[in-house]
């Protein structure tokens, strides 16, 4: 007989048997978009964890300082190495290589990577495990919040660690500005405010749509179905029209609102 050391769904293409693993580590790849936590800060460099089998490492060279991206890492840099990222940080961030004990190197260099604030923070199932996120076409997108709340950033790490939060204008426009006048011309947009740990002012109908937004991604993964723009952005879409037939909890999505949304995502 044959027995698995892993617990999950079997797999058979021709004669060969493989199982899917119910939770897996993140095997990261370069070029993932990833959120990570901030655990240790060392000399020069920081470990972040991405939930995979190792901490990946973000070294003070690979992000953007105030200042311009083309100056020279200083002494100073260095001694302040807290004031750009401290333990427990949120950052989304890329890899950028793999070393051979198969940890990942990261980097920040693009204004649409950063420390993450003004939202809530979730871990699901990432890449190689059950129902969670999927490589897909875009990480990052922004949607029009109901009910009169403002627009709504989504990031979904390929690692399963997701950051939903307030739309932030002006961000948009700098990541405009950057496409157009190129890397080497955006030393004037890079301020000390992009490492600022102090959220902006939320209001509640904004606060309220972000935990909707929340509840929906988390009902994908407890009912097994994949985590994308297309499922997140359909699946609250139905949840607005569900939280209209009652508003004594029209966020909570678990039990029976919640089978009954993932079997109407899982029919289209």
């Amino acid at each position: 007989s044959i027995t698995s050391s892993l617990a999950g769904t079997l797999t058979k293409t021709n004669k060969l048997l493989s199982v899917r693993p119910l939770r897996a580590r993140y095997t990261p790849e370069i070029g993932d978009l990833v959120v990570g936590r901030i655990l240790e800060v060392h000399p020069k460099r920081w470990r972040v964890d991405v939930s995979a089998s190792q901490l990946a490492i973000l070294q003070i060279s690979a992000i953007n300082l105030p200042g311009g991206i083309l100056r020279k890492r200083t002494e100073t840099d260095e001694l302040q190495i807290r004031s750009f990222f401290a333990e427990g940080d949120l950052v989304v961030a890329e890899v950028q290589q793999l070393h051979q004990d198969g940890a990942a190197s990261l980097h920040t260099r693009s204004l649409k990577y950063g420390k993450l604030r003004n939202g809530v923070f979730v871990s699901v199932s990432g890449t190689g495990g059950g129902g969670g996120v999927v490589r897909s076409k875009r990480q990052v997108w922004t949607m029009d919040g109901a009910n009169g709340s403002g627009k709504i950033d989504v990031i979904l790490g390929v690692n399963g660690y997701i950051w939903i939060s307030k739309h932030v204008e002006g961000e948009g426009e700098a990541q405009q500005q950057q496409q157009q006048v190129g890397v080497n011309k955006m030393e004037e947009s890079i301020s000390s405010k992009v490492y600022s740990s102090q959220n902006d002012w939320i209001d509640v109908a904004t606060m309220r749509e972000i935990a909707r937004c929340r509840s929906v991604v988390l009902a994908l993964v407890e009912h097994g179905l994949r985590v994308d723009e297309d499922m997140v952005t359909m699946g609250y879409q139905e949840a607005v029209e569900m939280g209209k037939e009652s508003r004594d909890d029209d966020l909570y999505l678990g039990g029976e609102k919640g089978k009954r949304l993932a079997a109407i995502l899982a029919g289209r």
